[in-house]
C-alpha cells in the first residue's frame, strides 16, 4: 500500500508529538478563556515587549495559554496561599457586630380584646386628650401589654393619609389592635402622657395629650382676588388697575381785589379749570368796554373817584388815560417821536420806480 500505517486517506499523515502538544495547548487556552476573565486577574500583566507576566510569581509567559497553564500549576497555587495567610495575619481584628436573633413565636390567637376610648378636654390648657382602656382577661402570665405609634405610610391595610397616624396595642395571645388618631404632635411630658398596667383587673390604661397648633395655622385664608374690571381682564397674579379719582366740584372764582369795582378787569384773569372738573367761569369783560347789565335791569352806580393827586387822580373808567411821560433812551441817543426833530423821510418816498424790463 502507498500510505503509512495508521493514517487515513487525505489525512496528510500522522501528526508528530510536537504538533499534538501545540494543538492541545491551543484547545485548553480557548476553553480557559471561556471560563476565566483575565481582565479581572490582579496578577496578570502585559509588558512593553508583548509578552505576559505573573506579578505574584514574577514569571514571564509568551502567550495567554501559557499564563493560564501557570495559574493552574503548583507554584502559583502555593504563592496564593502564602499571600492569603500573610494578609489575614496583618489585618487588624475587628469586633463582629452583635446580631440579636428574634424568634417569632407562633401562638394561637384567641381574638380581639375589649376596649374603651374616652375623649377629654382640658379647659385650662385648651388641649384635647384621649384615654384608652384595654382589657386582657386571658393574657399570658408574667407579661405586659405593649404599645407603639405607627405612621400612615408604614401600614399596608388602608390608603396612606398624612393627616392620621395609628396607635397599636399588642399582648399575647390576643390579636393586635390599632386606633386611628390625628397626626398632631403628642405632648409626652410626664404628667400628661402615662401608661399603667393593672395585673389584678387585667386592664391596660394609656392617656395622651395633643399639642396645640401654632397660631399661624388657625388664621383664616386670605380673601379671594376681586373680579377683573368690566373694560378688560387682568392676568392671574397681577393686581387690578386702580380706579380713576372721582370728579371734583368746580372751584369758586377768586374774590376781586380791593379798590376795584365789581366786574372790573384784572391784570391776571383766573386760569381755567382742567377738563373733566366742571365748566369754567365766563371770561371777564374787556378793558374799557360796556359792562353787562345786572339781572335786575338797573345800571350799577359808578364808583366814586379815587382820592389823591397825580396823573391818575381824575381818571374815570371808560375814558382814555392822560398821556404819560415818554420813556428815556440810552445816553447820546434820541427816541423817534420824542423831543428834537422827526427823522427824515426815505429818499424815494412818493416816487414811482421804473420796472425792470422783462427778458
Amino acid at each position: 500500500m502507498d500510505r503509512d500505517w495508521g493514517a487515513k486517506p487525505g489525512g496528510g499523515g500522522a501528526a508528530s508529538a510536537q504538533n499534538e502538544a501545540i494543538d492541545r495547548r491551543e484547545r485548553l487556552r480557548r476553553l480557559a478563556l471561556e471560563t476565566i476573565d483575565l481582565a479581572k486577574d490582579p496578577y496578570f500583566m502585559r509588558n512593553h515587549l508583548g509578552s505576559y507576566e505573573c506579578k505574584l510569581c514574577l514569571t514571564l509567559h509568551n502567550n495567554e495559554g501559557n499564563y493560564l497553564a501557570h495559574t493552574q500549576g503548583k507554584r502559583h497555587q502555593t504563592n496564593l496561599a502564602k499571600r492569603a495567610a500573610r494578609e489575614a495575619k496583618e489585618a487588624p481584628v475587628q469586633p463582629q457586630p452583635h446580631k440579636r436573633k428574634v424568634s417569632m413565636r407562633k401562638t394561637v390567637k384567641i381574638g380581639r380584646p375589649g376596649y374603651r376610648v374616652t375623649k377629654q378636654f382640658d379647659p385650662d390648657t385648651k388641649q384635647r386628650s384621649l384615654l384608652f382602656q384595654i382589657e386582657y382577661p386571658e393574657i399570658e402570665d408574667n407579661t405586659k401589654p405593649r404599645h407603639r405609634f405607627m405612621s400612615s405610610f408604614e401600614q399596608r391595610v388602608q390608603s396612606c393619609d398624612k393627616r392620621y397616624q395609628y396607635l397599636l396595642f399588642a399582648a399575647e395571645p390576643y390579636e393586635i389592635i390599632a386606633f386611628k388618631v390625628p397626626s398632631t404632635e403628642i405632648d409626652k411630658s410626664t404628667p400628661k402622657f402615662f401608661s399603667h398596667w393593672d395585673p389584678d383587673s387585667k386592664m391596660f390604661t394609656l392617656q395622651l395629650y395633643f399639642k396645640l397648633k401654632p397660631p399661624e395655622a388657625n388664621k383664616p385664608p386670605p380673601p379671594p382676588v376681586p373680579a377683573p374690571i368690566a373694560n378688560g381682564t387682568s392676568a392671574p397674579g397681577v393686581p387690578p388697575r386702580p380706579l380713576p379719582p372721582p370728579p371734583q366740584a368746580p372751584l369758586p372764582p377768586p374774590p376781586p381785589p380791593q379798590g376795584l369795582p365789581p366786574g372790573a378787569p384784572t391784570a391776571n384773569p383766573p386760569r381755567g379749570l382742567p377738563p373733566g372738573q366742571g365748566s369754567a367761569p365766563p371770561p371777564p369783560p374787556t378793558a374799557n368796554g360796556p359792562r353787562p347789565m345786572p339781572p335786575g335791569g338797573t345800571p350799577p352806580v359808578p364808583p366814586p373817584p379815587p382820592v389823591g393827586s397825580g396823573t391818575m387822580a381824575n381818571f374815570t373808567p371808560g375814558t382814555r388815560p392822560p398821556s404819560m411821560m415818554p420813556p428815556q433812551g440810552f445816553q447820546g441817543q434820541q427816541v423817534h417821536g420824542q423831543g428834537g426833530h422827526p427823522p427824515p423821510p426815505p429818499p424815494h418816498m412818493g416816487q414811482q420806480l421804473p420796472r425792470p424790463p422783462m427778458s
